[in-house]
């Protein structure tokens, strides 16, 4: 089944709206000139090229381009195949509308993610207070702080709450779910971030799921203001963007090794 630009470019946003990157393959000349073929990150393929063979060698090529990232142009028999990958913006998902997150949410926006900010408080959980294309929700933290939030390996989060008890609930929360975003950060003191991992070794949560939150969150730039605190976040999630190893508050803490050994789990 070929398919059009206009069914193309229909599927492409289907797929960024479910979370799902996408790579479309154009056929330039040949008998397939304008024919186009859609692979996506789970394997699945929509049109074809008009050939058999054509379209298996597209599709190695999609699932290349999907995995490293680029475009390509490639000659396959008589057809110059043109290959981009069409991938859904990373999310920023900030639980808490304080001071920080005002600042956090707009760098957000401008390093592309697409920011959604939580929280429960009707005078905070306003639109206005924040930078355009940022989504304000009012959520209820004592229920479930991320009903109606979609969480996946393209979010990032950053618990910033009013109040020690929220950040760790929203923690519990995001380390008993399925899902594994690609970032958790919560803010915290070196007592409370020991304290909240703790607790949540206590009630089973693995090690190693625990060994990738960032706590205390950010860089450690020496920062103090509601603005510097966001920066240092965004830096170290720029790193976790890039897989760049930086000098993260949590790394430095060494937080479950020298805060938390391991003969004291249980103690």
């Amino acid at each position: 089944m070929t398919l059009d630009a206009v069914a193309a470019a229909r599927a492409i946003l289907e797929a960024e709206a479910d979370g799902r990157a996408l790579a479309e393959v154009i056929a330039v000349g040949g008998a397939a000139a304008g024919l186009r073929l859609l692979v996506d990150e789970l394997g699945d393929t929509r049109g074809s090229l008009g050939d058999a063979v054509l379209d298996a060698a597209a599709t190695v090529i999609a699932e290349e381009v999907l995995q490293n990232g680029g475009t390509r142009v490639e000659q396959a028999g008589d057809a110059l195949l043109f290959t981009i990958v069409h991938r859904p913006a990373e999310r920023l998902l900030i639980v808490g509308a304080g001071h920080i997150a005002v600042p956090l949410a707009e760098l957000g926006v401008g390093l592309g993610f697409s920011v959604t900010v939580l929280d429960d408080r009707e005078e905070f959980a306003t639109a206005e207070r924040f930078a355009t294309g940022v989504r304000v929700l009012r959520s209820d933290f004592a229920i479930d702080p991320f009903a109606g939030v979609r969480i996946d390996h393209r979010t990032y989060v950053a618990l910033v709450t009013r109040g020690h008890r929220w950040d760790f609930d929203c923690l519990q929360r995001l380390v008993a779910a399925d899902a594994r975003p690609r970032y958790v950060g919560m803010i915290g003191s070196r007592r409370r971030v020991r304290a909240a991992l703790q607790a949540l070794l206590r009630a089973g949560v693995q090690r190693a799921v625990l060994a990738t939150v960032r706590a205390p969150i950010g860089l450690e730039i020496g920062a103090e203001t509601p603005a510097e605190i966001a920066v240092s976040i965004t830096a170290e999630m720029i790193a976790v963007r890039h897989g760049v190893e930086v000098q993260s508050i949590g790394a430095r803490e060494r937080v479950l090794e020298r805060l938390l050994p391991e003969e004291d789990e249980h103690g």
